[in-house]
């Protein structure tokens, strides 16, 4: 997302196309970038200014005049000074006046910019009631556990490079899905590996992004793979998205290639538990990208989590609900003091907050906190994401 000039627009980077090739990730290159084409209201096509036109350049340009999109020509790796004469090149593409900047350096960036939100078609009210409506949803995970399959899965369509080559997805790239009047974007992350074994800085900044889209996400799907369970890695990437408030559903692929007796579906699950006893209230899903096994109870669940983290309710149900579990379990003395509960009341969503006012902070025992938790749970039905609750003294 890049907000300018109070507009906000999706901003997609494909990878480097190249127009023949018999390299597999290339060519799915080449798709994923057509399928971005498509979709979009304004194409920037980007050239070498220091090297100069090149035959590729020429083709590519040949591609987009035939897509009768609007396309404009930024040359890249401009000097200062010589804004003009490093781009004059490239008008030979027919495809207007390129645009000259220098990325590393910022030069220009601002006005072009400028230049793409004047280029942009107005907003309508019903778009921008769509952008509120739509749920947002992180697939995170380690490498090659499956999550390019999994979106592509959902989508039906090749959009996420899948190989079997680990880390094929060097960065997080949205897609729109709309089922039944639900509407999802979902985001592929690059596979997030432990910070000794991210060398490149290509990689490191594929990671980086990849929490950036966990942290814009309103719900993140930890994909776990069903032959390795769950990694030192895996809790790192789960930490992450509770710390977050983020909505969290857990799904094991590869379900698929696990061979089945009578208790392997119940020793799994235990296992995953006892491994992520922090996201207890996170639904549990296995299910096979490959086949399809379960993978559409994955949307169904999305719209479930999504509702449970937007909830609000009423401040005098809250105070209730409070007093009725207080009066069955009081909370215990420290020291011979007694914790009082004035009133309680949800400051927030995504995840769902609540201030409870009480006489003295530190009388409230971590154990009755999570019992009071506990309660608010099963009340209102916050399955799928962290409630946060937090104490004020009156």
């Amino acid at each position: 997302k890049v907000h300018w000039l109070n507009r906000t627009f999706t901003l997609i980077d494909t990878g480097g196309i190249i127009m023949e090739s018999r390299d597999k990730i290339e060519e799915s290159i080449k798709n994923q970038a057509r399928l971005a084409i498509e979709g979009a209201d304004l194409i920037l096509l980007v050239v070498d200014a220091r090297q100069g036109l090149t035959s590729l350049d020429v083709e590519v340009a040949e591609m987009l005049r035939k897509t009768k999109k609007p396309v404009l020509v930024v040359a890249n790796k401009v000097d200062e000074g010589k804004l003009e004469g490093q781009a004059v090149d490239f008008y030979s593409l027919g495809l207007g006046e390129p645009f000259p900047v220098s990325a590393a350096h910022g030069l220009n960036t601002g006005d072009l910019l400028d230049y793409i939100v004047e280029s942009l078609p107005e907003i309508t009210p019903e778009e921008e009631e769509l952008e509120e409506e739509i749920m947002k949803v992180a697939v995170a995970g380690r490498p090659n556990v499956g999550k390019s399959s999994l979106i592509n899965r959902l989508l039906d369509e090749e959009r996420m490079i899948v190989t079997d080559i680990p880390g094929t997805t060097r960065d997080s790239v949205d897609s729109f899905l709309e089922r039944e009047g639900d509407k999802f974007l979902f985001m592929d992350t690059a596979g997030i590996r432990r910070k000794s074994r991210v060398k490149a800085p290509v990689e490191y900044y594929s990671v980086l992004r990849s929490f950036r889209a966990m942290e814009r996400a309103d719900v993140v799907i930890l994909l776990l793979d069903a032959r390795e369970m769950v990694t030192d890695q895996d809790k790192r990437i789960a930490g992450f998205a509770h710390e977050k408030g983020k909505g969290i559903i857990i799904a094991v692929n590869k379900w698929d290639l696990v061979e089945k007796e009578d208790k392997t579906y119940n020793r799994y699950k235990d296992k995953v538990r006892q491994e992520l006893v922090f996201l207890d209230y996170a639904p549990l899903l296995f299910i096979s990208a490959r086949t399809g096994q379960r993978v559409l109870k994955l949307l169904d669940l999305i719209k479930v989590v999504f509702e449970n983290s937007s909830r609000r309710i009423p401040t005098g149900i809250l105070n209730s609900l409070i007093r009725e579990a207080v009066g069955v379990s009081p909370p215990p003395t420290i020291k011979g003091k007694a914790l009082k509960i004035y009133y309680i009341t949800q400051t927030g969503e995504k995840p769902p907050t609540f201030i409870i006012f009480v006489n003295n902070p530190e009388l409230l025992h971590f154990s009755y906190k999570r019992y009071l938790e506990n309660q608010l749970r099963e009340a209102f039905d916050f399955q799928g994401t962290p409630v946060r609750i937090i104490t004020r003294k009156r």
